[in-house]
């Protein structure tokens, strides 16, 4: 127990208000330290509504703040690749990748944890081996760090664009030219917070850069293929946007272009629960005596059904699941 006088200065003064001033805490913290007993005077338990008097000593206790270690977690793990150093695995569509922003649980890392323990805090005691992410929404391959060796690797290829990125997405509309290049700074959205945006990089964005090429279309709907060089948040779905070609299903950038289309497409497409989009492709480079390769995320169902209803399936590539690279000097 942690104790404290008031002074006369506090007479007057709710209890609740004084201790979140003067512990620096959320009131609402505060409120629950009291009703659970943790703070008296004199022996006894105070109320939230408590007034002081001036000059009470008063005791506390404040709970250790949560671990923000993840707990391991049952859960499948659709696996790739995997040796010492390295897992790659493809990552469900709906999946959120590690614990933040109000989630503790039910994420990729909480299952890696339980399917290889021996990861717990590699590179982060918070994200342990994750090197780079896919949104929540987004699908396919994900490369995971087993070794400090690797998590450090790993992590000075992505900073410095070693890793090859390929993906497939449906868009509304058809580009033109049928392949070519976005160069289109990134950056937070001035008027939305939470969105990304393109933004000159006089008012705060980044460069980015996206090449596209087209593998199908049909009436109103494309299937790609791009790569990115960079990786910037949200980089695909911003960049399709602002050429005029958002992404199918987008909730955060699309549009319902899905009622002008062919009826037999409209379902099908104003269901589609999620982008579209899938990570198809991760080159990696060599590591610890291995060569440089390709590992490659097979099409999820939901992805081939569209494609099918809207007419494109027979751009979608073959399945493979890994295959080697040439040969890079990158140890």
């Amino acid at each position: 127990m942690s104790s404290i006088e008031a002074p006369a200065s506090a007479a007057g003064e709710r209890i609740d208000v004084y201790l979140a001033r003067i512990l620096d805490q959320p009131r609402n913290r505060v409120q629950t330290l009291l009703r659970r007993g943790l703070v008296t005077a004199g022996g006894s338990p105070l109320k939230p509504s408590y007034v002081l008097r001036g000059g009470e000593e008063i005791a506390y206790r404040l709970p250790p703040p949560p671990s923000t270690r993840p707990l391991p977690e049952a859960g499948p793990v659709a696996v790739i690749h995997e040796d010492e150093n390295l897992l790659v695995v493809d990552k469900p569509a709906g999946l959120i990748v590690h614990p933040g922003s109000g989630v503790s649980g039910g994420t990729l890392v909480n299952r890696l944890l339980h399917h290889r323990p021996g990861m717990a805090g590699v590179g982060s005691v918070e994200r342990p081996g994750i090197v780079h992410r896919l949104d929540a929404g987004t699908s396919g391959a994900l490369a995971v760090a087993c070794s400090d060796a690797a998590y450090r690797r790993l992590s000075r290829a992505f900073a410095e664009r070693e890793v090859g990125k390929v993906y497939l997405a449906v868009i509304y509309g058809r580009p033109e030219p049928s392949q070519g290049e976005i160069a289109l700074p990134i950056g937070r959205d001035p008027a939305v917070r939470t969105r990304m945006a393109v933004v000159s990089e006089s008012r705060g964005g980044r460069p980015a850069v996206s090449r596209y090429r087209l593998l199908a279309g049909a009436a109103g709907v494309s299937l790609l293929e791009l790569g990115i060089l960079t990786g910037r948040t949200h980089q695909i779905r911003v960049h399709c946007k602002a050429i005029g070609h958002p992404l199918v299903g987008d909730p955060t950038y699309g549009e319902a272009r899905w009622r002008n289309l062919d009826p037999s497409m409209r379902r099908p497409l104003r269901e589609f629960p999620r982008p579209a989009l899938h990570a198809l492709r991760l080159t990696l480079p060599g590591f610890a005596g291995a060569p440089s390769r390709t590992f490659t995320a097979q099409v999820p169902e939901d992805l081939r059904s569209l494609c099918k209803a809207c007419r494109l399936d027979r751009g979608l590539p073959i399945d493979r699941q890994e295959s080697p690279a040439p040969p890079a000097a990158l140890e």
